[in-house]
């Protein structure tokens, strides 16, 4: 395999910045147009990815329309994010590739790392795992449009060490990129991640696709600390961040530095007016979900807790403002300029 023009490309504007391929990972109800445009503005990673979407949904006459909401990459953007999907039959993925190549995606990542008990139960994520014949076939389907093909998987299903199987099996499927994430679909997030096997990851890549690119996620919390893991692990080509942005939205930017109160309420401001475009576009705008969102940004002041109960009671982005607005807690930490902790 050669690694394609989009990956070296990639690849080689980290470099030059000296570090390892840093990217925010993919997260259902997360990634999508709305909150990249935040973290873009707060600090970008060199990567984004799309939510998840599986294959089928992207060309089914039924499922195509509401799944375009998650497809949807604005004029704004500076560049389209890699486009992930899911799901165990490789016909899909042959239908879907073409689809989103003519949307104007680059790259295609492909989910084989999701625990969530709905989406095991349709044999996709983790769940691959268990069905290798069915995770090359979703490969090789996903290549028949010619774009570049990457997975992003977990060491194994149970047990840590079905990833010495598991990894060269998928390593002999010439992907592009092989993100892992060092934890077992058992473990969830409940344990440390597995640094103690990257440098194994490592060996593997070199002895069996010395092209592919490889990288880890789970526990990073920001650039200082994804930089260092690369230097405690040569030949580790990316670190993806998961959630360290929910603990701190700047975490990817270049020169690490003390952000105030102010900062996040802007960003959240900045959320709520990208979620306002989204919804004039999409009849399923989804405002609950941008309540989990509020935990990133009002937090660190005497007050917060009853901000965000405040806020957790709102209705519409509207009302979300009248509470920037008006709440006295926010507004003392906005006006005495008080940093964040984190």
């Amino acid at each position: 395999m050669t690694l394609s023009q989009y990956w070296q490309d990639v690849q080689a504007a980290a470099q030059q910045k000296g570090q390892p391929i840093l990217s925010l990972a993919p997260m259902e109800a997360v990634t999508n147009a709305v909150f990249r445009g935040v973290v873009e503005q707060a600090g970008a990673p060199d990567l984004f990815y799309t939510e998840f979407t599986h294959a089928k949904s992207i060309t089914h006459p039924k499922a195509k329309f509401a799944a375009q909401g998650r497809l949807y990459v604005p004029d704004s953007e500076p560049k389209f994010p890699v486009i992930q999907l899911w799901g165990n039959d490789g016909k899909d993925y042959e239908t879907a590739s073409v689809a989103v190549r003519e949307m104007g995606y680059e790259a295609i990542n492909i989910n084989m790392g999701c625990p969530a008990p709905t989406v095991i139960k349709n044999h996709g994520g983790s769940d691959m795992i268990r069905h290798p014949d069915d995770a090359a076939a979703v490969i090789a389907g996903a290549k028949k449009a010619g774009l570049p093909v990457s997975v992003k998987t977990r060491l194994g299903y149970s047990d840590l060490d079905e990833f010495r199987e598991w990894i060269p099996f998928l390593l002999r499927q010439d992907v592009q990129t092989l993100m892992v994430h060092v934890r077992t679909r058992k473990e969830m997030s409940k344990v440390p991640a597995h640094y103690e096997v990257i440098d194994e990851l490592i060996q593997m890549r070199d002895a069996i696709a010395p092209d592919t690119l490889i990288g880890i996620n789970g526990d990073v919390e920001n650039r200082t600390e994804a930089v260092q893991l690369a230097l405690d692990h040569p030949g580790l080509d990316g670190v993806m961040i998961g959630r360290g942005i929910f603990h701190n939205p700047f975490c990817f930017e270049t020169e690490p530095k003390s952000h105030t109160i102010g900062e996040l309420v802007e960003l959240l401001r900045l959320q709520l007016a990208n979620f306002d475009k989204f919804s004039k576009r999409y009849d399923n705008p989804r405002f609950a979900y941008l309540k989990r969102f509020f935990k990133i940004y009002i937090k660190d002041f005497a007050g917060s807790n009853e901000a965000r109960t405040e806020l957790m009671d709102t209705t519409s982005t509207d009302d979300v403002r009248r509470v920037l607005d008006e709440n006295p807690h926010i507004q003392a930490a906005v006006q005495s300029g008080e940093l964040m902790k984190s």
